[in-house]
C-alpha cells in the first residue's frame, strides 16, 4: 500500500515538486519513499511495506529501465502472473507485486488490466513512447485524482499533494457541493475542487503526445443468470469467497480483520479464522445508542473462532472529530467516517493490514430499499385518492421522534417512494433523509442555482440505472450502488480514514472474479419477500453463531446524529449562523437559519441535513478559507459545550 504522485509535461517532474506532493501524503506510507525524473516526467511514491519488506522499494523499472512504475494497493493475483511471466522468459528482481505490473505491461500492453485481480492506482511511464499509462481498479478502492493545465498533467492518491503542488487549484465546484448535499457523495469524474477531476473506477487514463486519452475497461455484467439449483450456488459462493478471502490474506506482516457484528464483516473475519486460526487479530467499536452496539455479537464471534479480539466503545464528538475528518478525506466528511477513523486509529496499534466486509450490502442485497421495492408497488396500486387523504390527514400530522430509524419517518418515506417508480424513486430515495429538490430551492441562493447551469445533482444514478434496462428492478438498485455510493461513499471513506494511520484496508467482496458470479446470481436468491440477504444467511448459517445471524442490520452512520444531538445542538447556531458558505453567495441565509431553528425547537428532525451543512461549512472553512486543523479544532471547541455532551433522552 502506498501514496503516489506525478507529473508530466514542459518542466514538470522536478525533484522538489515530487518531494511536496510526497510529504504531503506521508500517512499513506511512512515506511519509505523514492522518485523517478527525467525531462518532462516525475514519478513518486510514499510506501507502507506490506510484501517484500526489503526489495519492494519504488518506483520498480525492467530491465533497461525504459518503463518506471508506481503502485498504490496489492494485486492478489501476482504469484500466478509472475510464474507465467517467468515461463515467458522475464527476469524478476523482487517479490514484489509491482514488479509483475512492469512486465505485464511490456507484454500486454492496455490490456494488461483484464488480468488483475486486487485494489489498485498504478501510473507507469513508457520512455520508449513517451506515454503516461495511469489505471485505477474494478471497484474504485484505490483514489486517483488528476488535474492538466498549462500542458501538463499531474495526478495524486489524495487530493492534498496536488494542492502542495499548486495552492490555486483550492476553488469550490459547485456542482460538487449540489450533489452532496442531495446524495452525501460526488461521482467521479467530478470533486469538490472545480479544476481537479477523479478518474473513475474501471478506467485508465492514457497522455501521450500532450492529448489525454480516457477509457473504461470493464463493467459489472447481470446477466445472462446463472441456472444453478440454491444449493449449487450456495456451495459455489462458499467454494470463490474461501478463495478470494485466502488471496486477501496475502501479507508479510499480520493482517486483522474488522468485526462489526454484522453480518458482512463477520463472515469474511470467519473465512479469515479458518485460515490464520489465533493468529488472526480482530476489531471491533461500538456506539453507545439503544440496542445498537455492536460489542456483544461481535465479541461471541471472537470466541467461536480464537481470534485475538480488540474492542472499544466510543462516544463521537462533533467537535472533537470533524476537523481532522476534514484533513483526511480532503472532502465534506459522511457521520459513518467518525466510528471508522476511530476504529482505523485503534487497529493500526496492532496491524497493518486489515480485512472488512464492504460490498456486501450491493452484492448480496442487504439495503432496505432493494426488499421495498415490491411492495411500495402494492401500495402504489391503491388509488391515489386515499393515499393522498393518508398523507394529508396522517402523516403531516405525525411529530417527529427524533430516533434513528423512527416510525415516522419510515412511513413518510414508504409515502413518498410509492408516488415515484423506476430510476426517479432509486433516486428520491438517496436523497429523504438529506436535501432533496424542494428543500434546495429553499437552501440555495439565485446565484448559486445560476452557476449550477440546470445540471440535476441525481443525473448519475438516473442514467445508470437506465443503462441496465434489461434488468431486475433490484439488478439495477444493486448496479447502480456499486457504481456509485460504493465507490463515492463508502470506499472512499474506507480507504482515507484507514489510510490516516497508515492502515491498509482490504475488501475481499470485491474480488472481480467474486462480484461478477454474485452479480448474476439470480435477485430472488438474494431479496426474498422481506428478507434481505437470503443467501449470505443460509451461508451464515453454516459459519456464525446466531447471535450475529438474529441481528438487525444497522450500520455506524444514522444513529451517531442521535448520540451527538446535544452537541450539535450547540455547534449549528454557533457555525451555521455565521455560515461562510451563506456569506460568499451560495446558501440563503434564512433558509439555513430556518432549519436550525426547527430543529432546535424539535418542531422537525434535521439532524442529518445539519450534520451535512455542518461538515460544508467546516471544509469550506479549511480549503477555501485557508485555516489550519489546529484553527478550525479552536474554532469548534469555542462553540462546544463547557460539559461533556448527554447522550439524547431515547438513547439506553
Amino acid at each position: 500500500m502506498c501514496g503516489i504522485v506525478g507529473m508530466v509535461g514542459p518542466g514538470a517532474g522536478t525533484e522538489a515538486e515530487l518531494a511536496r506532493m510526497c510529504d504531503a501524503i506521508r500517512h499513506r506510507g511512512p515506511d519509505d519513499w523514492g522518485t523517478f525524473a527525467e525531462e518532462g516526467v516525475g514519478l513518486g511514491m510514499r510506501r507502507l511495506s506490506i510484501i517484500d519488506l526489503a526489495g519492494g522499494h519504488q518506483p520498480i523499472a525492467n530491465e533497461d529501465g525504459s518503463v518506471q512504475l508506481v503502485l498504490n494497493g496489492e494485486i492478489y493475483n501476482h504469484d500466478a502472473l509472475r510464474r507465467e511471466l517467468v515461463a515467458r522468459g522475464h527476469t524478476f528482481r523482487t517479490r514484489a507485486d509491482t514488479e509483475v505490473l512492469v512486465h505485464l505491461y511490456e507484454d500486454e500492453g492496455e490490456r494488461m488490466l483484464q488480468r488483475l485481480r486486487g485494489m489498485f492506482a498504478f501510473a507507469l511511464w513508457d520512455r520508449r513512447h513517451r506515454r503516461l499509462f495511469v489505471a485505477r481498479d474494478h471497484f474504485g478502492q484505490k483514489p486517483l485524482f488528476y488535474t492538466e493545465g498549462a500542458g501538463r498533467l499531474a495526478f495524486a492518491s489524495e487530493i492534498k499533494a496536488l494542492l502542495a503542488a499548486d495552492p490555486s487549484l483550492a476553488t469550490l465546484s459547485p456542482f460538487a457541493l449540489d450533489q452532496y448535499l442531495t446524495l452525501r457523495f460526488v461521482q467521479p469524474p467530478d470533486t469538490f475542487f472545480e479544476r481537479i477531476r477523479a478518474l473513475p473506477p474501471a478506467h485508465f487514463l492514457v497522455h501521450e503526445h500532450g492529448t489525454t486519452r480516457i477509457e473504461r475497461y470493464w463493467d459489472l455484467p447481470y446477466g445472462p443468470k446463472w441456472t444453478y439449483s440454491e444449493a449449487e450456488t450456495l456451495e459455489r459462493i462458499d467454494e470463490l469467497l474461501a478463495e478470494t478471502v485466502a488471496l486477501h490474506l496475502t501479507s508479510d506482516v499480520p493482517v486483522g480483520a474488522f468485526l462489526s457484528g454484522g453480518l458482512d464483516s463477520t463472515l469474511i473475519a470467519s473465512y479469515a479464522a479458518r485460515v490464520l486460526g489465533p493468529e488472526l487479530r480482530t476489531f471491533s467499536m461500538g456506539i453507545p445508542y439503544r440496542d445498537l452496539n455492536e460489542l456483544p455479537a461481535a465479541a461471541a464471534v471472537a470466541r467461536r473462532y480464537g481470534t485475538r479480539h480488540f474492542a472499544e466503545e466510543v462516544t463521537p464528538s462533533v467537535g472533537a472529530d470533524l476537523p481532522r475528518l476534514i484533513a483526511a478525506l480532503d472532502e465534506p466528511a459522511d457521520p459513518l467516517s467518525i466510528c471508522l477513523l476511530h476504529l482505523a486509529r485503534m487497529t493500526a496499534r496492532e496491524v497493518k493490514v486489515v480485512l472488512g466486509g464492504d460490498g456486501g450490502d450491493e452484492l448480496f442485497g442487504g439495503y432496505d430499499r432493494y426488499a421495498a421495492e415490491r411492495w411500495l408497488d402494492a401500495y402504489r396500486a391503491v388509488p391515489a385518492v386515499v393515499r393522498d387523504l393518508v398523507a394529508d390527514q396522517v402523516l403531516r400530522r405525525l411529530p417527529d421522534q427524533f430516533t434513528f430509524k423512527s416510525f415516522t419517518h419510515k412511513l413518510r418515506w414508504v409515502d413518498l417512494m410509492a408516488r415515484k417508480t423506476g430510476g426517479e424513486r432509486y433516486a428520491e430515495s438517496l436523497q429523504y433523509f438529506w436535501f432533496n429538490e424542494a428543500r434546495r430551492a429553499e437552501l440555495y441562493t439565485p446565484e448559486f442555482r445560476a452557476r449550477l447551469d440546470g445540471r440535476r445533482p441525481e443525473a448519475c444514478l438516473l442514467d445508470l440505472y437506465a443503462a441496465k434496462h434489461d434488468d431486475d428492478a433490484v439488478d439495477r438498485m444493486m448496479y447502480v450502488d456499486v457504481m456509485s455510493r460504493l465507490p463515492g461513499q463508502s470506499l472512499m471513506i474506507l480507504d482515507r480514514a484507514t489510510m490516516a494511520y497508515s492502515l491498509e484496508s482490504r475488501s475481499p467482496f470485491l474480488d472481480p472474479r467474486f462480484a461478477e458470479f454474485m452479480a448474476r446470481v439470480p435477485v430472488r436468491l438474494k431479496v426474498r419477500g422481506r428478507r434481505l440477504r437470503y443467501l449470505e444467511r443460509r451461508l451464515g448459517e453454516r459459519h456464525l453463531p446466531a447471535e450475529v445471524l438474529q441481528r438487525k442490520k444497522q450500520g455506524f452512520a444514522s444513529p451517531l446524529m442521535y448520540i451527538m444531538d446535544n452537541e450539535v445542538r450547540t455547534l449549528a447556531p454557533a457555525l451555521l449562523l455565521g455560515c461562510e458558505l451563506v456569506r460568499d453567495g451560495y446558501l440563503e441565509g434564512a433558509a439555513v437559519r430556518g432549519l436550525v431553528d426547527e430543529h432546535l425547537a424539535r418542531r422537525r428532525d434535521h439532524g442529518n441535513r445539519i450534520w451535512l451543512l455542518l461538515s460544508a461549512e467546516v471544509w469550506y472553512r479549511r480549503y477555501i478559507g485557508r485555516r489550519s486543523t489546529a484553527d478550525l479544532e479552536a474554532e469548534l471547541e469555542e462553540a462546544r459545550p463547557r460539559s461533556a455532551p448527554a447522550l439524547l433522552r431515547s438513547a439506553p
